[in-house]
């Protein structure tokens, strides 16, 4: 049983690149983003970001609500005020309180002020529950506005832009920094709502005696410092800790999902695996418990240091009552102010952290907003023509593609023509480009170089929709969709409505009614377990429900790719004598590795390296005794019983291999 090596090494970079190690690196998750920039960064380059990631949130919010932006604003700036309001009530009470004279007439002459402190606190708790309305209110319409916006460019972009490995990367974590911008919405919110407590203190002590501000300072800033600090060791250390927390996520995976449990169980794997994630927590918990200790460390310093100013301010307040700079009542409103401050300000370090690491994750939205327009389609022009006949010929002239991390073109110099009522196939070994040069007479991809025409007209001349609604694509990836049945089978053609006839009309033609009708709410069924009552489907079953999608809209144009790898043989003969009832009245493309289903396709493209090698119908094909003969014969060859059967022995493996 392989190892993991030394499992006390705490350094990541030497433990993610050991050779030995069964759980190798992942990739940085989306959530590191933010994380590992707060970790990296210093305090004053958090402090010089925050204007800029606060005003982001601003507007994102203004944008989502005026309404509730404005409420939000306005009670922030009123309870501040109310705070500065309350503390200078409660200074005057204490000013008649601690003066000369009998209870009876102290009570009353601080009546006005008592008055107002009543006053103010039920405002300022007016005032907090109109802002907790607002921002709950303001969630969702936040979360609308950002996630809908992300999705009208996901579905947008060409399909080439899935292609490229960094748009793919750009994606996901811009589809969590759209969770986050709720995140950075609130936190901003709360934390100039932790500044206004913060500024009507400090606004409140001036009034009472400017002295008393450095008093304040001096008693809170040691405490928000030390906050500031252990923030930064937590991130730090969550950093730093990304390999194992990736390897923990993988380990969670293979011991406690359905996919895994089969293999883990008979081969014997549980010792294993949990070998592997005592490895790997063992190292955690360490650093984490040498974490603990740093941090309370910090606190216990930041605490101390806070103390003793708070001692230092005791004193200088004794001083001033002695020398009789101050009244009694301005002392006693300073204690007051320390602990309010204190209380506002450790709001505001809380909220300071979370700004910034969910700024880093909407900057990844944002970023991913910038550079996503670059894969958009072009903007529909009037001058597009729609598509009021049926296709009746679609021409390839020197298309060409080619993707962005590969040195050879997937299509290279492609042309032919296909003519109403043809069934032609596209045939070749994996990679020769098939499914790609579907894909772009699908109008799914836009060729590099060339063109491709429908009815005598450019694809581009045509109106995208009107064009593809006129086209219907059995794809060799298809998508479990979690839907009932018949559902999954209606989008197929969205563009009416699909009786139930209809879809069980299209099924018939799969070959997937009678499967569907065994299912336990026949078409009603979820086809997806995560569903109460949802239900799981074998590759074959789900593939008749992919070729039933196709057959519903009827398509001038219908593309098969390996529309039956999947299927036994009796219902792959169904569904290609389904395929071949559309001879002679619409264009059918098939793409198959089983040749024996292409006889009778009305001509045949063979493709090698992305180039067109050889076309033709069987007959003159299997003349030419070229690449398409060759492939044909070997896989005839293993269904030719009348040769002897000759035992062909494995290839045995080297000890070493």
């Amino acid at each position: 049983m392989p190892t993991t090596g030394d499992p006390g090494r705490t350094s990541e970079p030497v433990e993610a690149t050991r050779p030995d190690s069964v759980l190798p690196e992942l990739r940085e998750m989306w959530w590191e983003t933010g994380m590992r920039a707060r970790a990296q960064a210093g305090v004053f380059a958090v402090f010089s970001e925050l204007p800029r990631l606060v005003w982001a949130a601003l507007v994102v919010s203004w944008r989502a609500d005026r309404l509730r932006t404005s409420i939000v604003g306005a009670t922030t700036v009123v309870a501040g005020l109310m705070s500065a309001f309350g503390l200078l009530a409660v200074q005057r009470v204490l000013v008649e309180f601690f003066a000369g004279g009998p209870t009876a007439e102290k009570v009353v002459a601080a009546l006005p002020a008592l008055v107002v402190l009543a006053a103010v606190t039920a405002l300022r708790a007016g005032m907090a529950a109109g802002m907790g309305y607002a921002q709950n209110g303001l969630t969702p319409k936040v979360d609308r506005e950002v996630e809908r916006g992300l999705f009208e460019v996901t579905t947008a972009v060409r399909l080439e832009a899935f292609d490229a490995d960094a748009f793919a990367d750009d994606m996901e974590r811009a589809s969590r920094g759209a969770d986050s911008t709720t995140g950075l919405v609130q936190a901003s919110m709360n934390l100039l709502a932790g500044l206004a407590g913060v500024l009507a203190v400090a606004v409140a002590v001036v009034v009472v005696h400017p002295l008393l501000l450095l008093a304040l300072l001096v008693a809170t800033v040691p405490n928000g410092w030390a906050s500031l600090r252990a923030g930064h060791l937590r991130y730090q250390t969550y950093a730093a800790g990304s390999v194992r927390r990736r390897r923990l996520w993988l380990l969670h995976r293979l011991m406690a999902e359905r996919d895994s449990a089969p293999e883990l169980r008979s081969y014997g794997l549980r010792g294993f695996l949990l070998d592997q994630y005592d490895r790997v927590m063992g190292v955690e918990t360490s650093i984490q418990l040498a974490l603990a200790r740093r941090v309370t460390t910090t606190t216990t310093v930041g605490a101390m240091i806070g103390g003793i100013a708070t001692a230092v301010v005791y004193v200088l307040l004794g001083s001033l009552l002695v020398d009789g700079q101050i009244p009694l009542a301005a002392a006693a409103t300073c204690v007051i102010a320390v602990q309010s401050a204190q209380r506002s300000l450790a709001v505001v370090t809380f909220q300071i952290d979370r700004v910034y690491t969910e700024g880093q994750h909407f900057r990844d939205y944002t970023g991913f907003m910038t550079r996503a327009a670059d894969y958009l389609p072009p903007a529909a022009s009037n001058t597009h023509a729609v598509l009021q006949e049926r296709l009746r010929e679609v021409t390839v002239d020197a298309v060409s593609l080619r993707y962005p991390d590969r040195d050879r073109a997937a299509v290279d110099q492609v042309s032919l023509t296909i003519e109403a009522g043809q069934t032609v196939a596209f045939v070749g070994e994996n990679g020769s480009g098939k499914s790609t040069l579907a894909t772009m007479i699908a109008t799914l991809r836009i060729p590099t170089a060339g063109t491709i025409s429908y009815n005598g007209r450019a694809a581009e001349d045509w109106d995208p929709a009107a064009l593809r609604s006129r086209i219907a694509v059995v794809t060799q990836e298809y998508h479990k969709w979690p839907f009932t049945a018949a559902t999954n089978i209606a989008i197929g053609d969205t563009t009416t409505v699909a009786e139930q006839d209809r879809i069980e009309q299209a099924a018939s033609r799969a070959v997937a009614h009678d499967m569907i009708a065994e299912l336990p709410h026949g078409y009603e069924t979820l086809l997806d377990r995560t569903f109460a009552g949802g239900q799981d489907l074998s590759g074959g079953q789900w593939q008749r429900i992919t070729a039933a999608r196709g057959f519903l809209r009827d398509a001038d144009l219908l593309i098969m790719d390996e529309p039956s790898s999947a299927l036994d043989p009796r219902a792959e003969d169904a569904l290609f004598q389904a395929i071949r009832d559309r001879q002679g009245r619409a264009i059918t493309i098939l793409i198959t590795h089983r040749l024996a289903n292409v006889r009778h396709a009305d001509r045949i493209y063979v493709l090698h390296h992305g180039r067109l090698v050889e076309a033709g119908t069987h007959e003159q094909l299997m003349s030419a005794d070229g690449r398409y003969a060759e492939l044909f014969t070997l896989q005839a060859s293993g269904y030719d019983t009348s040769a002897p059967a000759t035992a062909t022995p494995l290839p045995r493996q080297t000890a070493s291999a």
